[in-house]
């Protein structure tokens, strides 16, 4: 079971400085643990109870020797709180490691893979299997040195006994009871593995509830379904419990197994003590030896029930950790600066899974061109705009920009040249001038407040409380839909980027905004190449070319003028939105 840990042991060399201090106050416990305490037994105490004459010791030599008992638990207790707190101190550094690699390769993992799982799945195994890998990973650290000495400490005083007094065959059969010790160990821990990767799976599925019913807070409440999501949630909770109870059981009864064994040895070791004729303070010393050799097996058993958990939650940061990166730099790229802005589509192909959404595209788009893209729900309009900044790969041929490839390109580059506006901006928990303040690398203050004056949003944000210092709240929930569109667009005039892609930035304002967004946008798309994906046939009047989708392919393409009269699709879908009959 360690091994399935090793490749993550690496976390431990950044860490090795408060590593090596862990081990050394480790060795030093189980020293202090294992042999002190029957040491005392077999050779301290009996220098003060054996004396022939009762007070024959002068006071001072009983102090001293009295005082050997504090000073070795201080020792052990001393080097016991140190190694804790030197492992605690390794583990949280593991954990933060473990957290940052997983959401480094969340930043680069294809928005496919993203938008196929579950958020709360993710944030799940983001941090609660990353906490159980960081409990794994300290218990290894700690417990995986201390205990071993411990035992060894323990073990090496019993044999030291068995070849120094008379009573070896009594140490013998000590020796021989111990290893059945571990086999409620090695029985447990088969059950807890699978246990605890239930107890994993449904903590995801919690999770996922949890931020489902929070993203829709709205439609719960306005069509009452707080009863039903209550009663959902209670379910979940409810099939956690029992999978954690699984794990409970088993990992619970592991101690009074191992204690119940040990009792079977030391009632036997009393039995051969008795006819062997061991002195008292050879028992003793015995028994504590014995008792201190169970001690660190049982602590050993739950370490590996928790290494068995930790198997569980490293098997699901795996899934996430070892998927493929399957959109990524080139080994050579194009050197890219600032792009005119041509793109072209050349026989591409692309599909979700095995559902195709684009099939033999070839369109050419020249710079400077406000190309709208116009279909049914479904037949590909955002996948083809998402194509040029590969936000998704193509499956056949190539999307070009200024008769580059964009596998070409270095992702920083290509990106660099492209902004975006969406349907729904998604701003950050941050204030409005660190908002804006994404659009560029470290824009000025002045550059930022002339952003905002283009995007008619300066006059709204200097009406707030603390103006650009406002706190905008969780994903902008503190503006107006409209505010976030002219921050979205205003961030967009920041970036000074040759290639404009509008997902639809107006259908879901009221009149006043979206008068205010659409001649924000106007001022936007000038000189520029524009991909509008186009929902509503009010947002395509600045068009230039319009392309119509229909399940997956680009059925016609030209001005407003010439595909109301000649395409039958375009004239049925602008019919339908406008009324005209």
């Amino acid at each position: 079971m360690l091994r399935r840990f090793r490749p993550y042991l690496r976390y431990l060399k950044s860490n090795r400085g408060t590593l090596i201090a862990a081990i050394g106050y480790g060795l030093l416990f189980g020293a202090t643990n294992g042999l002190g305490l029957p040491m005392l037994i077999k050779y301290v105490f009996p220098v003060i109870f054996d004396q022939a004459a009762p007070h024959a010791m002068p006071m001072a030599d009983v102090v001293l020797i009295a005082a050997t008992v504090p000073m070795l638990f201080l020792l052990r207790a001393v080097s016991s709180f140190l190694n804790s707190y030197y492992t605690q101190l390794t583990g949280v550094r593991i954990l933060e490691a473990v957290r940052l690699d997983y959401f480094r390769k969340l930043q680069v993992l294809p928005l496919s893979f993203l938008q196929r799982e579950s958020s709360g799945d993710l944030l799940s195994r983001g941090i609660a299997d990353s906490s159980q890998l960081q409990s794994t990973l300290s218990l290894i650290a700690n417990d995986g040195v201390k205990q071993p000495m411990a035992l060894l400490g323990a073990l090496g005083f019993l044999i030291w006994q068995a070849f120094a007094t008379d009573g070896a065959l009594t140490v013998l059969v000590c020796l021989a009871i111990v290893p059945l010790a571990v086999l409620p160990v090695h029985y447990v821990g088969k059950k807890v593995v699978h246990r605890a990767r239930q107890v994993q799976d449904q903590l995801g599925d919690v999770s996922a509830q949890l931020n489902e019913n929070l993203a829709a807070a709205r439609e719960v409440r306005a069509f009452g379904l707080e009863q039903r999501e209550t009663e959902r949630f209670g379910r979940a909770t409810n099939l956690l419990i029992v999978a954690q109870m699984k794990v409970v059981k088993y990992a619970q009864a592991l101690t009074p197994a191992i204690e119940l064994i040990s009792a079977f040895g030391i009632a036997a070791t009393l039995i051969f003590a008795y006819y062997a004729g061991v002195k008292l303070e050879t028992f003793l010393s015995i028994i504590t030896a014995l008792y201190l050799c169970y001690e660190p097996i049982k602590k050993l058993g739950y370490l590996n029930s928790e290494m068995n958990r930790g198997a569980a939650s490293l098997q699901r940061l795996e899934y996430v950790l070892d998927q493929p990166l399957t959109i990524t730099d080139p080994a050579n790229p194009v050197p890219v600066t600032k792009l005119r802005g041509d793109i072209a589509f050349h026989g591409v192909n692309f599909a979700y899974g095995d559902s195709p959404a684009l099939k033999g595209v070839n369109v050419v788009i020249p710079a400077g061109t406000v190309c709208a893209l116009v279909g049914p729900s479904g037949a590909g309009k955002s996948t083809f705009a998402n194509l040029v900044p590969r936000f998704y790969e193509a499956g056949a041929g190539a999307v070009t920009i200024d008769g580059t490839d964009v596998r070409a390109m270095k992702l920083a580059d290509l990106r660099r040249n492209i902004a975006l506006v969406s349907q729904e901006p998604v701003l950050f928990n941050d204030t409005i001038f660190n908002n804006l303040a994404l659009g560029a690398a470290a824009p000025s203050r002045e550059e930022i407040i002339a952003a905002a004056r283009l995007a008619h949003a300066h006059e709204f944000i200097e009406q707030l409380p603390q103006g650009y210092d406002t706190m905008v709240g969780e994903r902008g929930a503190l503006l107006s839909g409209g505010q976030k569109q002219r921050i979205a667009i205003a961030r967009a005039f920041l970036r000074h980027a040759p290639i404009l892609i509008l997902d639809e930035a107006t259908s879901a304002l009221d009149s006043d905004s979206e008068a205010a967004v659409q001649d924000a946008l106007r001022r936007l798309v000038t000189g520029k190449t524009v991909l509008i994906i186009a929902h509503r046939f009010s947002t395509i009047r600045d068009a230039s070319m319009i392309l119509v989708f229909d399940k997956g392919e680009i059925v016609a393409q030209g001005d407003h003028t010439s595909l109301y009269a000649g395409n039958t699709l375009y004239k049925s879908l602008y019919d339908r939105q406008t009324g005209t009959t």
